[in-house]
């Protein structure tokens, strides 16, 4: 599930799901919980820009809901944006 949103004149794209990929012929697992990335990138880039940045939600076991996991990823997005990165460009490697 992707939520796209944007923060401070950047591009956010909230990427939540399953902690363990679906198995052919089965349908979603959602008891095991979920798993959350986000892409930052600036207005009209592409997602092979240097301007775009895929970066995966910290945390110690999965969110237990998917609501969980997107304001996760909303407040992650938000600290990176703000400078959360001890200095560092958002656009530099990690």
């Amino acid at each position: 599930m992707t939520t796209n949103r944007h923060y401070r004149g950047l591009d956010i794209s909230l990427l939540v799901y399953p902690h363990h990929a679906t198995q052919a012929g089965s349908g979603h697992n959602y008891e095991e919980g979920f798993d959350a990335s986000i892409r930052i990138s600036e207005p009209g880039s592409g997602m092979d820009s240097a301007k775009s940045r895929l970066f995966r939600v910290p945390g110690k076991r999965p969110f237990e809901h998917s609501g969980d996991a997107r304001r996760a990823s909303v407040a992650y997005a938000e600290m990176l944006i703000d400078g959360g990165r001890s200095g560092r460009s958002l656009w530099e490697p990690a």
